[in-house]
């Protein structure tokens, strides 16, 4: 049996956690196949790429928007009539479920995809008080979701993963600006996502765990502890985003057979 256990000592967010299977021996070339059978390629471009953050060599996977489609649609001469860029820019949840279902993916691909973005949806919907067939993923959020998300259930499945144990997470502290104005760290969405689930320590002022980070950890992990005795045979590192002045903003990964 094929344990992966996600170190969060840094927190977690869908492209540390993409950055990090990719560093573990992850095929990005199988995923970027895969996820072409979503049928939305044209609006992103995947980059990755190693990097070093303090000290410790990474992975840094980036979702790349082809977002000056406000362009393309006008060439096309059909901006206004489809409605396309209000397609393109807000997803409703019952759209990204329906773009998971008709994708052609191995039935455990789906449910975990579904399951994650299940988590995410009811956590927005009730902080916003609406229910999760009203719920929309706004701009950027909605591809960077959908391709960390299903990107992560391909490479799992590909990396032959059974069980998915995970460190206490981490959240940060402080404040955000995101489009409802300024907001404690975490994040609502992504604290009502952590319900349950131990939060770890953090003096950092800064948002360590997102919510498609949160809801990748709290659905796939069966169990929060610490390293399970194993014998470990791959490791990788996702870089985040953010750098901080001595602490390294990676993900770890410890992939292995645990031994009992």
């Amino acid at each position: 049996m094929k344990t992966l256990y996600f170190d969060c000592f840094s927190g977690i967010s869908g492209d540390m956690v993409i950055g990090a299977l990719l560093d573990a021996g992850g095929d990005a070339l199988h995923l970027e196949t895969e996820l072409k059978k979503l049928k939305i390629e044209e609006e992103y471009q995947l980059k990755w790429k190693k990097i070093v953050k303090n000290g410790i060599t990474a992975t840094k996977f980036d979702v790349k928007l082809m977002n000056d489609n406000h362009g393309y649609y006008h060439e096309n001469g059909h901006h206004h009539e489809h409605g396309d860029e209000h397609h393109h820019h807000h997803r409703s949840y019952q759209d990204i479920v329906k773009l998971i279902e008709s994708a052609d993916y191995h039935d455990h691909v789906k449910d975990t995809a579904l399951n994650i973005f299940k988590k995410i949806g009811e956590a927005e919907g009730k902080i916003h008080g609406m229910p999760l067939e009203e719920v929309h993923f706004h701009e950027v959020g909605a591809v960077d979701s959908i391709i960390d998300i299903i990107g992560t259930a391909l490479l799992l499945h590909h990396l032959n993963i059974n069980t998915v144990k995970a460190s206490a997470i981490p959240v940060g502290s402080g404040s955000i600006h995101i489009d409802h104005g300024v907001y404690p760290v975490p994040a609502p969405a992504t604290l009502e996502i952590l319900k349950g689930v131990p939060l770890g320590k953090s003096e950092l002022k800064a948002e360590l765990t997102t919510p498609t980070g949160a809801a990748i950890a709290t659905v796939l992990a069966e169990e929060f502890c610490t390293l399970p005795a194993m014998r470990v045979e791959a490791i990788g590192y996702g870089a985040g985003t953010k750098t901080f002045k001595d602490h390294p903003n990676v993900l770890r990964v410890i992939i292995g057979e645990e031994t009992r």
